[in-house]
């Protein structure tokens, strides 16, 4: 996890503004945040939400396309409207007021329906780094589709009716350095150290001032020299080493206690995981050219690292757990761990200077902090393809995945199918189910959700009581479900523009009744 901010006397105004998001994603986090442009498609409840989720960080701006004027209706459920907004233009009265949350963000608004800019100002998306549609016809989010995907432009499409949400991603690749596991191993070498960690280990007595580390190591040469140089791969040997350790122990010597716990997790660092040798085996990696970003050019040269100098390892982040110790010990163990992660990350750093000299791309496209960070991360980074929208359209489109969907207890997927029935609904009768008639528009939701099943060759029906749901709201938004859904959604947005975490991969669903959530990726 990236350091928190320093609290000084000249931390700058905005630092202080933003210090508890800066201690999540770092000021480099924050820099791409503020750089970033994001395009609403319609400014439903739904779309306002997930604006303030992301004006209120700091975004650097957003753009609402809206053709629609305000009505009475829209003032029901969305709280960036006023009764003094009627009649006034929706993607104006909602920009002014997202605006008022943080001075900072820059907006603007177009009075323009999305078809007319898909026809006519097509290149109007490329200033954009996601784009974000809510409540858009079926035949929009295809043609949307098609044309983010072959710019690269993430999209999230999202709908809320009633107490249900769905919302899905589009992204072509997605590169994060900063994923952020949730259970994070620390990459200390003891199975594999190195020279200079050797020589400090050799000159430092065992006493209850070292740090746990050094306890551990001393340790762990004995139980190797007794065992033909194996290392302890499984829980009996495991447990035979935390019994050596506790046999040195004269008294309550914390540093001790401390190597007995960390024996689990103190093993298989450095070496890279089956997603990491996915990604430095990718073609991408393997054959970089003059149209690859600077991600694909770090792991190249990270390859050749592993393949050359680190003969097999992955550079070392040079991050140490906390330890109980003197100040002088641990701070002399961090500085040998510190110098090798400098040491590697300067001969990646070299390799990647190669790269850009032999692909004829400028010099600082990739920085020597760019090079840290990477090498610091590298057991963790991580690719996310994603698949198009547009082909869900396709009849037998991950059919057999919709079918275990639908036949799984509790599962979602229905609401998915239900609420993909709504978009056809209102592309075939102009209007959303349940406006005009709600017991005739529920048989003609669930006769259209047993078409689309039907199509895929599955013959799971869909319930009386989602389709009547769905109906029974005549498509209107509920506030205080669209602001929770809203800030799940705007949390993916800054997962994809600070390019840290991993966004949902693909389809995120949510019930506000039973107040679940379900995740699929099709």
């Amino acid at each position: 996890m990236s350091s928190p901010a320093p609290k000084s006397p000249e931390m700058s105004d905005k630092s202080r503004k933003y210090d508890r998001q800066i201690r999540l994603w770092g000021e480099h986090g924050q820099t791409l945040l503020e750089n970033a442009q994001i395009c609403l498609i319609n400014a439903t409840a739904l779309g306002t939400e997930i604006l303030k989720g992301v004006v209120l960080p700091g975004i650097g701006g957003f753009n609402i396309v809206d053709s629609g004027l305000v009505t009475e209706e829209d003032i029901g459920c969305n709280f960036f409207l006023d009764s003094g907004s009627v009649g006034q233009s929706r993607a104006r009265s909602c920009m002014q007021l997202l605006q008022e949350l943080n001075p900072d963000v820059n907006g603007e608004y177009v009075d323009e329906a999305v078809d007319q800019l898909i026809d006519g100002q097509p290149e109007f998306f490329k200033s954009f780094d996601v784009i974000v549609a809510t409540a858009v016809s079926e035949r929009t989010i295809v043609r949307l589709s098609n044309l983010l995907w072959d710019m690269h432009i993430p999209l999230l499409v999202c709908r809320s009716v009633g107490f249900y949400g769905v919302a899905r991603l589009q992204v072509k690749e997605h590169c994060i350095v900063e994923s952020h596991p949730d259970s994070h191993q620390s990459d200390l070498r003891l199975e594999h150290p190195f020279e200079a960690l050797r020589k400090h280990m050799a000159e430092t007595a065992i006493t209850s001032k070292v740090p746990w580390l050094v306890v551990m190591y001393k340790c762990l040469e004995e139980w190797v020299s007794a065992h033909d140089g194996r290392y302890p791969a499984n829980y009996k040997e495991k447990t035979e080493l935390r019994d050596l350790i506790r046999s040195k122990m004269s008294a309550d010597e914390e540093n001790h206690e401390e190597a007995i716990k960390a024996v689990n997790s103190s093993f298989g660092g450095g070496k890279p995981n089956s997603a990491i040798k996915e990604i430095l085996a990718d073609d991408c990696c393997i054959n970089v050219n003059k149209e690859s970003n600077a991600f694909w050019i770090l792991a190249r040269a990270l390859r050749d690292f592993v393949e050359n100098e680190g003969a097999g390892l992955l550079p070392l982040p040079g991050v140490l757990p906390d330890m109980t110790a003197d100040t002088a010990s641990y701070i002399n163990l961090q500085n040998v761990y510190r110098s090798q992660a400098a040491h590697d990350s300067e001969i990646v750093y070299r390799r990647a200077r190669q790269l850009l000299k032999e692909l004829n791309k400028p010099n600082d496209l990739i920085t020597e902090k760019d090079v840290r960070l990477f090498c610091r991360e590298a057991a963790n980074i991580a690719i996310v393809r994603g698949t198009k929208i547009a082909d869900e359209y396709d009849k037998g489109y991950k059919a057999t995945q919709i079918s275990t969907g639908l036949e799984t207890p509790n599962s979602l997927m229905a609401h998915y199918v239900t609420l993909r029935a709504v978009d056809k609904f209102q592309a075939e009768h102009g209007y959303l189910p349940g406006e005009c008639q709600v017991e005739v528009d529920t048989s003609r939701i669930k006769g259209l959700a047993a078409k689309m099943v039907s199509e895929w060759g599955i013959s799971t029906p869909i319930s009386d009581d989602l389709a009547h749901e769905v109906c029974r709201y005549g498509g209107a938004e509920i506030h205080s479900i669209s602001a929770f859904f809203g800030g799940c959604i705007a949390h993916e947005l800054i997962k994809l523009v600070t390019r840290q975490y991993k966004p949902f991969d693909n389809t995120f669903v949510y019930d506000g009744a039973t107040s679940q959530t379900e995740t699929f990726k099709l």
